[in-house]
């Protein structure tokens, strides 16, 4: 997943439920997204071999902070130099680390281990909301949190072709963590700046941040033009337009709701690696999927305790 679900905290809901929103298109357009974004791991698998983890995530943010530079020129006058150094901070917390660690997984197991490892983003926000800033955990979300983490265990703990995947799996929760950091910082450091800007700054902040390493690490041999096109889309259509068809969800439909694509990316991660690659679906992948996303369920705040 993109680390746009974790900038959702700095969009003001217009205060429109989802009762109001049509039918039909609210579940079409989170299918959609939920569509792209696991399909975001399937580019990842296909591509970092040839561009490397740095220069694969060089060229994600690039191309997605390019696609979002319209809104970071219509706020730029909210953006002073203190801004700018908050900005750089969240950026790499938030999308060049977490970014390079989904990539790094990437190389060495299914797409499908690092969707799945993705969900655990929205109990890692939840957890540091309560350890950082004091924020109340029901037994609910408690319980929930308990859960996910097996999910986890079991997900490191399987195989595939008979190698083990706890290094990936490992590896994206980790980048899960990132994100829940990134999301309290957002909330808290970025308080009344457009998330459209804050997005596009942030990712601007990040491909700076990477192009170092990316240089030093970029292949002596010629990139496969499939490669480039999967690098192309992972950055203009997962993390650029991506991120303004959930902007648009949360203004009509409110965060909540639009969190939900959550349960929507490791069903399609999977799904897409199978059709595209050919990718099984180990049964310790569908056992950790299902107690990660029933964590990332208990842990919606919908008025249950």
């Amino acid at each position: 997943m993109s680390s746009m679900s974790n900038t959702s905290a700095a969009v003001t809901s217009a205060g429109i439920g989802a009762a109001r929103a049509l039918g039909w298109q609210t579940p079409l357009e989170l299918l959609v997204l939920g569509a792209i974004w696991g399909a975001s791991f399937l580019f990842m698998r296909v591509a970092v071999s040839h561009f490397g983890p740095a220069g694969l995530v060089e060229v994600r943010l690039s191309f997605g902070a390019l696609v979002l530079l319209p809104f970071l020129w219509s706020a730029r006058a909210r953006f002073g130099w203190r801004q700018w150094l908050k900005l750089a901070a969240i950026g790499a917390i938030n999308s060049a680390i977490p970014f390079t660690l989904f990539a790094w997984a990437a190389e060495g197991a299914p797409a499908g281990i690092g969707a799945i490892a993705n969900a655990t983003t929205v109990m890692f926000t939840a957890l540091v909301a309560r350890a950082f800033y004091g924020e109340r955990i029901t037994r609910r979300r408690a319980f929930g949190l308990i859960v996910g983490f097996i999910g986890v265990i079991v997900l490191a703990s399987g195989k595939t072709a008979g190698v083990g995947v706890w290094p990936a799996a490992l590896a994206g929760t980790a980048a899960g963590l990132f994100y829940g950091i990134g999301a309290n910082l957002i909330r808290r450091q970025l308080v009344g700046v457009p998330a459209g800007a804050v997005a596009a700054a942030t990712l601007l902040s990040a491909a700076l941040l990477t192009l170092p390493l990316a240089i030093v690490t970029w292949p002596a041999i010629p990139i496969p033009v499939i490669s480039w096109i999967c690098a192309a889309l992972l950055g203009v259509l997962c993390t650029g337009l991506a991120f303004v068809l959930y902007y648009r969800l949360i203004h009509r439909v409110g965060a909540p709701t639009a969190s939900t694509v959550t349960y929507l990316i490791p069903l399609f991660g999977v799904l897409w690696a199978w059709l595209v690659l050919a990718e099984p679906l180990t049964a310790s992948m569908a056992l950790a999927g299902l107690l990660i996303l029933g964590g990332v369920a208990l842990n919606q705040q919908w008025g249950s305790k």
